[in-house]
Parts: C-alpha cells; sequence; structure tokens
C-alpha cells in the first residue's frame, strides 16, 4: 500500500451540511483511509491509497455530489481555487449590493404603504426578480440536493422563502378564499425578499471574514519570490524559481528575499528569518551558514548554492504543514459532524409539527400563524454557525502559531497543549545552546597518533558533541575505521589498525571494565565540578587521553522554565550527561526533577512512568536522538530550527531555539480551546433559544410571534459573529515575556 496525503480545495459548499455530505462521500470511497473537510477553509484533507484510489475517481464523486474537488497539482489548485474564490466573492458582492437596492423599496412600501391601491401588485412585481432572480441559486443548489437525496442550508432557505411567496401570491389573487372564511389574508412578499437579502449580507460578511482566517498561510505563500539571479559562467541571469535546480550558484542582493534553501558560498549578512521562526533579532549568515527560502537578506551580498527547491524547500514545508494542520478537526467537532449530518431533515421536521401544532391549537389564525411558523423555523434554524465554530478557530490559531513559528501538527495537537502538566526537556540542544566547544585536553598534544584514531572516530558519529571534537581537533589524513559502533547514550567504538577503540563517557569506561589513572580521576572530577562534558579515549586496556567540553545555558532558559512552573507545568530534565553536570544544570534553570546518564530507552520508561501516575507528559528533543522519548509523550515538541526529521515526526515544531516559545504553545492551546468553546455555546445556545421562539412558543404568554425577516437577519449575522470572534484570536498576545 502507498499512502499520499493530500489537500484538495473544495468549492461548492456553503454550509455545515455541504461540508458534512461530501466528507461523508469522501471517506466511504474504496482506497481512502480518511478524509477531514474544513467549512472554513474550504478544503479536504484526505490519506489515501495511490494504488486503489486516485485523485480524479475522488472528483467524479465530489462532482456528483453536487460540488467540486480542485485536483490540479501542489500551488495550481491553490491558484485555481483562489481565483474561484475572488470571482465568486465579486459575484456574491454584486447580488447583495442589487439585493439590498431592491429590498429598500420593498421594506418602505411594506411598512408604511401596505393599503395603498395596488399596493400588494406592487410588492409581488418587486418580490418576484428578488426571490427567483438574487435568490435563484438557493432553489438551484436545493434542487441539486433534492435530486440527490439529501439536502443542505439552501434547502432550508429555498422551502422557506419559496412557501412565503407563494402563499403571498395565493393570497393577492385570491383574497376571497379567506375573507369568506372570516380571516384576513396577509401578504409576506416582504418577508421572503428581504430574508434573501439578509442571508445574502451575512453570506458576503461571512467569506469576507473567513478569508481573514487564512491570513497565515497567504502570508507564507507571500514569502516565497517568483525570480531568482542565477550566477553561470560569471554572467548573472534573472531566471523563475522553477526553473532553479540544486547547486545553482545563487546572488540575493541587500533587500531581496532568498529564493530556496541552500548554504553560503560566499559573503557576509544578516538574514531576517522572523517569518519563518517568529524571532524579531536578524542572524548572521556566513560562508557555510544554512539560508532559508522567504527569509530576507538585509545588508550584504550574499552568494549561495542551491539544496532544496520547489516543493522541498523549508518553507514549503511550513506551509503544507500548516494547510494540514488548518484542515484537520479537534475531537469536539466529531459531535458537531453528527448533528449536522441530521440537522436539516430535523429542522423540517420540528417546522412541519410546529405548522399542524398551529393549525389544531391556533384558533381562527392558525393556518396563517402556522405557516408564519414554519417559514421562520426554516430560516432561523441555520446549520452553518455551528459548522463554522470549531474549524474558524482551529484555522486563526494554528495560523497565530505559524506567525510566531510554532508550527502544529494538528487539531489534536492543539487540543492536547492545554491539558499538559508535566514537561520533559533534554539539556544539550535545548537548555544549551547546542554549540559544545572543547576547552581542556590531557594525553593528546604529545601523541599525535591518539589525536587522529579520536577524529577518525568522532568524524563517523552523528552526536553534537562529536561535531565539537572534530572540529577541535582538525586532523587530516585521517586513519580507516571498521566495525564502527553507535553505543547510544554513552559513546562509539571503532578498530583502528586492528586495535579496538572507545570513545565516550566515563560511564562507558566503567561498562567495559577500563580503569582511569588516579591523575584522570583527579583531571575529569575537576572537569565535572566545573559543569564540564568528560570525553575518554580508550583501548581494550586503558584511557589513553581526556577532553573537556562545554556548551552554554541558553540566556533564556532560566527564566522560560519559571514561566511553564508559573503555568502550573513541572518540568522534568533528562539528559545522557554526568551528574555534577545534569545538577549544575539543573540548579541554575531552576529544575527540581532531573535524571543523569539516562539512555534513550531510559527516557521513554521515565515519561511511562510519569504517565502511569497520572500525568500529561510533553517531550522537548531534537525529533531525531530522542525519538523513543518523543513517540511516548502524549506531546512531542522538537526545538530549533527544525529540520525535515523533526517537522514531519513531532506533535509541534518550535522553529527557533527560544523556550519561551514552549509557554506561548500552552497559552495558544488555552485561548484556541477557549475560543471553540465559546463558539459552540452560543451556535448551540442560539438554535436552542431561536427555533422553539420561532415556532411560537412565546404566542400563550405575551403574543410575541418572530417576524420571518426578522429570523433571517439573525440567522445571518450569527455565523458571522461566530467567525468575528475567532478572528479575535489574532490580536491575542501570547507571552508577556521580553524577546531578547
Amino acid at each position: 500500500m502507498r499512502t499520499v496525503k493530500q489537500t484538495f480545495p473544495v468549492t461548492g459548499m456553503h454550509c455545515a451540511v455541504c461540508a458534512a455530505r461530501v466528507n461523508k462521500i469522501l471517506n466511504e470511497q474504496n482506497g481512502v483511509i480518511t478524509a477531514q473537510v474544513n467549512l472554513a477553509a474550504a478544503t479536504a484533507l484526505v490519506e489515501y491509497d495511490a494504488q486503489t484510489c486516485s485523485p480524479a475517481q475522488l472528483q467524479q464523486v465530489v462532482q456528483r455530489a453536487g460540488y467540486d474537488l480542485l485536483i490540479e497539482p501542489a500551488g495550481q489548485a491553490e491558484e485555481e481555487a483562489e481565483h474561484l474564490r475572488r470571482k465568486n466573492y465579486t459575484r456574491l458582492k454584486r447580488r447583495t449590493l442589487l439585493a439590498v437596492v431592491l429590498a429598500l423599496p420593498i421594506f418602505i412600501l411594506s411598512m408604511f404603504f401596505m393599503d395603498a391601491p395596488g399596493a400588494g401588485y406592487l410588492l409581488w412585481l418587486l418580490s418576484t426578480p428578488m426571490v427567483f432572480g438574487l435568490g435563484f441559486p438557493f432553489f438551484r443548489t436545493a434542487w441539486d440536493q433534492l435530486r440527490q437525496g439529501t439536502s443542505n442550508m439552501d434547502t432550508l432557505v429555498a422551502g422557506s422563502t419559496g412557501i412565503a411567496y407563494l402563499f403571498s401570491l395565493f393570497n393577492l389573487l385570491f383574497p376571497d378564499f379567506w375573507l369568506e372564511r372570516g380571516i384576513r389574508p396577509h401578504l409576506y412578499f416582504e418577508a421572503s425578499s428581504l430574508i434573501i437579502a439578509f442571508i445574502l449580507v451575512g453570506r458576503l460578511l461571512e467569506e469576507r471574514a473567513k478569508q481573514q482566517t487564512s491570513g497565515a498561510i497567504k502570508k507564507l505563500m507571500g514569502l516565497q519570490p517568483q525570480t531568482a539571479t542565477v550566477l553561470k559562467n560569471g554572467q548573472e541571469t534573472v531566471v523563475p524559481i522553477q526553473r532553479i535546480q540544486p547547486g545553482d550558484l545563487l546572488l540575493v542582493k541587500p533587500g531581496e528575499r532568498i529564493a530556496v534553501d541552500g548554504r553560503i558560498a560566499n559573503g557576509r549578512s544578516y538574514v531576517d528569518e522572523s517569518l519563518l521562526s517568529g524571532e524579531p533579532v536578524p542572524v548572521l549568515k556566513e560562508t557555510g551558514s544554512q539560508v532559508y527560502a522567504g527569509t530576507i537578506n538585509q545588508k550584504g551580498a550574499l552568494y549561495f548554492h542551491a539544496e532544496k527547491t520547489g516543493s522541498d524547500t523549508l518553507l514549503a514545508q511550513i506551509i503544507r504543514l500548516v494547510q494540514e494542520a488548518q484542515g484537520s478537526k479537534a475531537p469536539v467537532q466529531q459531535t458537531v459532524d453528527r448533528i449536522a449530518a441530521v440537522f436539516v431533515p430535523v429542522i423540517c421536521g420540528l417546522a412541519v409539527l410546529a405548522c399542524m401544532a398551529w393549525n389544531i391549537w391556533g384558533g381562527d389564525n392558525g393556518f396563517t400563524y402556522g405557516l408564519l411558523a414554519l417559514v421562520t423555523v426554516l430560516i432561523i434554524a441555520c446549520p452553518c454557525a455551528l459548522g463554522l465554530a470549531t474549524p474558524t478557530a482551529i484555522m486563526v490559531g494554528i495560523g497565530k502559531g505559524a506567525e510566531n513559528g510554532i508550527l502544529i501538527k494538528d487539531a489534536v495537537s492543539l487540543e492536547t497543549a492545554r491539558k499538559i502538566d508535566t514537561i520533559v526537556v533534554d539539556k544539550t540542544g535545548t537548555l544549551t545552546e547546542g554549540h559544545p566547544t572543547v576547552t581542556n585536553e590531557q594525553g593528546l598534544k604529545e601523541n599525535p597518533a591518539y589525536r587522529k584514531t579520536l577524529c577518525a572516530l568522532e568524524s563517523l558519529s552523528e552526536h553534537p558533541l562529536a561535531e565539537a571534537v572534530v572540529h577541535y581537533l582538525n586532523e587530516q589524513a585521517l586513519p580507516t575505521v571498521d566495525r564502527f559502533e553507535n553505543l547510544p547514550g554513552r559513546g562509539i567504538t571503532g578498530t583502528v589498525n586492528g586495535t579496538v577503540y572507545y570513545a565516550g563517557s566515563l560511564q562507558l569506561l566503567s561498562e567495559k571494565g577500563i580503569s582511569l589513572t588516579e591523575d584522570q580521576q583527579q583531571q575529569a572530577a575537576a572537569w565535572e565540578n566545573e559543569v564540564r562534558t568528560v570525553i575518554c579515549l580508550a583501548d581494550t586496556h586503558r584511557a589513553l587521553a581526556l577532553l573537556a567540553v562545554s556548551d552554554r545555558l541558553r540566556s533564556t532558559a532560566a527564566e522560560a522554565i519559571g514561566e511553564l512552573q508559573h503555568l502550573g507545568i513541572t518540568v522534568h530534565m533528562l539528559t545522557g550527561d554526568n551528574e555534577n553536570t545534569a545538577r549544575s544544570t539543573a540548579f541554575h534553570t531552576g529544575i527540581r526533577h532531573w535524571k543523569a546518564r539516562a539512555l534513550p530507552q531510559e527516557k521513554a520508561a521515565y515519561i511511562k512512568r510519569l504517565q502511569d501516575d497520572g500525568h500529561v507528559v510533553g517531550m522537548v528533543g531534537d525529533g531525531i536522538n530522542d525519538s523513543a522519548a518523543l513517540a511516548c509523550a502524549n506531546l512531542s515538541i522538537a526545538m530549533g530550527q527544525g529540520s525535515d526529521i523533526a517537522i514531519s515526526t513531532s506533535m509541534v515544531t518550535i522553529l527557533s531555539p527560544d523556550l519561551h516559545k514552549l509557554s506561548d504553545m500552552v497559552r495558544l492551546s488555552v485561548l484556541t480551546v477557549r475560543t471553540i468553546r465559546q463558539n459552540l455555546f452560543w451556535a448551540f445556545i442560539y438554535n436552542l433559544i431561536a427555533i422553539p421562539v420561532a415556532a411560537g412558543v412565546l404566542y400563550p404568554f405575551n403574543g410575541f410571534l418572530l417576524n420571518p425577516m426578522i429570523g433571517g437577519a439573525a440567522m445571518a449575522f450569527s455565523s458571522v459573529s461566530i467567525v468575528t470572534n475567532s478572528l479575535r484570536l489574532r490580536f491575542k498576545k501570547l507571552g508577556t515575556h521580553k524577546r531578547s
């Protein structure tokens, strides 16, 4: 099975029922593992087996249901969807403007001149183009849905306005039918017309607000320049970025955006990476430094070799991750989806029941009031607000995280973050700067062969300390290493010129039964007391040399740990380093729980024990070395400039090394979930209160019967209020700390 995960734009959806319908259709297809349709983003996130199913097949079934799935290649589909959105928005704006202009004389005529001669016929004349002209798309969609044996919000609108219009037309043309029965016939042309106008105004405001929820994606997409300067044979040529190949030499001038990911070949400058990492301080770039697409070169000219282009750049991965995350569903959305799937049939049933109840117990005006109740219930019961409550908040929350350099993989991860009561952090590269340097040595200067042997061994290791050792020794013409083996959490071993060597911690030597001389023991103890990591080189008989490596604490570590503790989160530190270094690091950062000399499997077991004690645990690591521990945690968090592996494996990737982002992440989760709850509360309360009132439950007590026109206005603005409440998240402040 070849699994593919892809986001497709969807067109033609108007309400939560539409989204639920498309979602059901996609999930029923053979080969589809899971599909999640997002009404607010107008997208479908589909995971499918490419050997069993294809995008073209998915498009066909969605089109048969009256919608469309855009399956063009990445980038083209988004452009086509954006073009269609702009086109539909322009058309909707034109319809709405015409509806408002036409509604004004209808409203004035019905309110102040209803008894004037011929007023009824003039209302009929004005209402017909409003209902069946500007309102025609509602009827067309309702008919399409009916042919499919389903319904949506347009079914309610078309049914209610159509009934009100036809009832009014009957009363206008055959008034004697009611007068003979002692009932004065009423006209509701203004209700059907103004309902159309109010709904169009509401949809226009809703579409405008929904466009703002995807602002983070548009901002990220706007970071990618369309052209770049390529150097070939000493000539500068401006080419489209689609033509750039890995290995090309590019020039980026001061003030320009970097087009693709690459590595500096020549030049020195500061680069603004704030829109990727959320960090305002420019980063120094010089020969050998990594640069990323979308960032801005500030001062000097930079020459760099392209390494990753197109969809492989970090920016493209971030955009893809944010799109998938915004398209994912929070657990609470499943309940909403189930309600939306049966909403319209239930509302139609309630409307008919209300009409029947009025006919039975409503007296002389029972039929008229019953019809009014039927129309008003159909109009006011809006599933749109219910369908927008969760996805709009998720979109804005995840988008705000991305703008602040916090990449959240999906809605479940966002919701989990607020539940965390314990965070486990790795030391190297998380609490420390991750750029260790060798500060002292013993036994190497007088033995050049040992230097070459140690450099050869460490050059094969991927551990951060190994890079520091290789950089310090800087030996050339290294000997060949045979039978190299990585010993997780302890060191490495390999055979050089027939001799087995070990390079690693004091614990490794102890395990192998290799002892240190008294002088070496004293030196190692002294370095450990100074919070330095000791690396030993040994053969199978004795320790040959020692190195001291130091990795400075991050300047924000202590303050950031304090912030987490202030939020009620307990912080634990796990490290493979020695006791003295771990104790000192914990002391200077205010961490009260720590474990030294922890092997990868021991870190995973430590997290499991915390979970067994009832804690919800977040693990912060580099996404590679701590993979076992990250997999065990309730929430896995990768810190630092996000690598491909970190972004793909962790539930949250924090693009900068600033530990303050951990508390920002928790606050973002709290704010987003709070907004979802507010939205759902108002959406449910609105329907719970509005539907009985529309049915006429207050009439026996105070004579109040809701006008369908007012019901249409209330329905239209309920959706707008939900989206607007979600947009408030964009202006919330995540942290109270000062950025350095």
